[in-house]
C-alpha cells in the first residue's frame, strides 16, 4: 500500500510539473503586422474628423444606408436566400465543429475494453496460460509542454473566425451587387420611357414632314430621313426591353429565387443620393473590411501552424494509465481485490530519423507564414485603393451629372426651337432630326450617369466595409 501511495504522489508531482512546463511555448505570441496607413484617402472631400462618429458610412446598416424601401426588401430577401451566402454560412458550421474538437485537445483519451484470450501453445514451445479474462479502462494524456496543442487550438479558432469574416465579405458584395443591379434596372426603365417618348415625338415630326411633302415644300428625301430616324429609335426599344428582362432574372437569382418580375415603383431620377456621410480613416479598414480581417486571420492560422510544427521537433511526453480486472478463470473475474490490476506509464518520445522531415515541415510553415503576411498587406493595399477609386469616381460623376442635366435642358430647348423654326420655314428637316437625335442621346446618357452615381455610392459603401452589420 505504501508503494502504491508513493507511486500516486509521484504521478501527481509529474502531472503538476508538466502543467507548469505547458505554460511555456517554443514560439512567440502573434503580433499584428504593422502597416503605415495614410492620414486620409486620396480623392476624399470630407474631413476625417468625424471618423469615430456613428454616421461613418461603413458603420451604417444597409437598411439605414439605402432609403428605397423596394431596394431594402430585395436586399433582405437576398441576405436570407442567396445560395452563395448560405454556402458561406455552412463553412462557418464546419469550422465551428473543428474548433470544438480542438478545444478538447488537452483532455486525456479514454478507452474501455473487454476481452477473452484463449491460447493453444505448441507442446515444444513456451507454455503460457491458455485462457485469460480481462476488463480494463485505459487513459492517455499528452503533456503540452511545447505548446503544440495550444497552437492547434489557436489555428482552429483563427480558422473559425476567418470563415465568419469570409461570410461577411460575401454579404457586403451581395448587398452591393443587389443595389447595383436594382439601379441598373431603374436606368433601363428610364431609358425605355425616354425612347418611347422620343418615338412619339419622331412620329409627330414624321407626320409634319409628310404634310410638307404633300404640299411640295420638302422632297421625299426628308420623309425618308425622318422615317429612318424613327426606325432607329423604335429599334432600340426591344433591345432595352430585353436588357430589362435579363436584369430582372439576374436580380431574382441573387435573391435565391426563380427568374421573375422585379417590382419597383420609383423612378431613377426620384432617388436621392446621400453624399454627406464621412468615409472615415484608412486604418479603420482593419476593423470594417471583412476580407481584410479574413486575411489577417489567415496570418494567425499560419502563425499557429508554425508553432505546432516547431513544437513537433521537441520530445513528446505522454502519461498512460490502465486499470481493471484480470483473472485466469471467469469465476474469479469479479473477485476483488485479487483480480484488480493497474499500470501507470510515462513515455518520452523524441523523433530521430524523422527529424529531417519535421525540420522541413517547420521551414515550410515559416514560409507560409511570411506568404500569408504578404497577402494580408496586399489585401490592405487593395482595400485602400478601392476606397480611393470610389471616392474619385463619386466626385467626378457628380460633376458629370450636373453638366449632363444642363446639356439635356439645352437640347430640349433646341428641339422645341427647331420644330417652330421648321414650321416657319427657317430651319431644315435635317436640323430637326439632328436636334431630336442629340436630345435623345443626352437623355439616355443622363440616365446612365445617374445610375453610375448610385452604383458608385453603393460600391464605396462596400469598399469601406459596409453592408454586413
Amino acid at each position: 500500500m505504501i508503494k502504491k501511495a508513493n507511486g500516486f504522489f509521484l504521478a501527481c508531482i509529474c502531472f503538476l510539473i508538466f502543467c507548469t512546463l505547458g505554460a511555456c511555448g517554443v514560439t512567440h505570441e502573434y503580433k499584428q503586422t504593422e502597416i503605415a496607413f495614410p492620414a486620409g484617402y486620396r480623392g476624399e472631400v470630407h474631413s476625417g474628423s468625424q471618423a469615430e462618429s456613428d454616421t461613418v458610412m461603413a458603420l451604417l446598416p444597409y437598411r439605414s444606408f439605402f432609403a428605397d424601401p423596394t431596394l431594402r426588401a430585395l436586399i433582405d430577401t437576398a441576405v436570407v436566400n442567396n445560395i452563395d451566402l448560405q454556402a458561406g454560412l455552412k463553412n462557418i458550421d464546419i469550422a465551428r465543429q473543428t474548433l470544438n474538437a480542438a478545444k478538447l485537445g488537452n483532455l486525456p483519451t479514454l478507452n474501455v475494453s473487454v476481452q477473452n484470450t484463449r491460447t493453444n501453445p505448441s507442446e515444444n514451445g513456451v507454455q503460457t496460460t491458455r485462457q485469460d479474462f480481462i476488463a480494463s479502462a485505459s487513459s492517455s494524456w499528452e503533456a503540452d509542454i511545447w505548446g503544440k496543442i495550444r497552437s492547434r487550438k489557436k489555428s482552429a479558432l483563427a480558422a473559425y473566425l476567418k470563415t465568419q469574416e469570409a461570410a461577411k465579405a460575401v454579404r457586403t458584395r451581395l448587398v452591393a451587387d443587389v443595389a447595383s443591379g436594382y439601379y441598373n434596372l431603374l436606368m433601363l426603365d428610364e431609358q425605355l420611357d425616354i425612347s418611347r417618348k422620343n418615338l412619339a415625338l419622331a412620329d409627330t415630326t414624321l407626320k409634319m414632314i409628310g404634310f410638307q411633302y404633300t404640299a411640295g415644300q420638302v422632297t421625299s428625301l426628308a420623309v425618308q430621313q425622318q422615317e429612318a430616324s424613327r426606325q432607329s429609335i423604335a429599334l432600340s426599344i426591344p433591345v432595352i426591353e430585353q436588357k430589362i428582362t435579363i436584369q430582372e432574372n439576374a436580380l431574382s437569382t441573387l435573391c435565391g429565387r426563380m427568374p421573375g418580375t422585379i417590382f419597383r415603383e420609383r423612378s431613377l431620377i426620384s432617388i436621392k443620393v446621400a453624399d454627406d456621410f464621412p468615409s472615415g480613416i484608412p486604418s479603420a479598414l482593419l476593423q470594417n473590411r471583412p476580407d481584410v480581417r479574413a486575411a489577417e486571420m489567415a496570418v494567425r492560422i499560419a502563425h499557429a501552424d508554425m508553432g505546432e510544427a516547431k513544437a513537433s521537433l521537441y520530445p513528446m511526453v505522454t502519461i498512460t494509465a490502465t486499470g481493471g480486472l484480470d483473472a485466469l478463470k471467469s469465476s474469479n473475474w469479479f473477485t476483488t481485490p485479487g483480480s484488480l490490476f493497474s499500470l501507470i506509464q510515462g513515455t518520452v518520445l523524441q523523433p530521430v530519423f524523422q527529424r529531417g522531415q519535421l525540420k522541413a515541415r517547420y521551414e515550410q510553415s515559416k514560409i507560409k507564414r511570411e506568404q500569408s503576411e504578404l497577402e494580408f498587406k496586399q489585401s490592405v493595399l487593395k482595400a485602400v485603393e478601392e476606397v480611393s477609386n470610389a471616392l474619385v469616381q463619386l466626385e467626378k460623376i457628380k460633376l458629370q451629372e450636373v453638366i449632363a442635366e444642363e446639356r439635356v435642358a439645352t437640347l430640349q430647348k433646341a428641339v422645341a426651337n427647331a420644330g417652330m423654326l421648321f414650321q416657319s420655314g427657317m430651319a431644315t428637316y435635317l436640323e430637326v432630326i439632328i436636334a431630336q437625335t442629340n436630345a435623345l442621346q443626352a437623355e439616355l446618357n443622363l440616365a446612365d450617369i445617374r445610375r453610375q452615381h448610385l452604383s458608385v455610392k453603393a460600391e464605396l459603401y462596400r469598399s469601406l466595409g459596409g453592408g454586413w452589420r
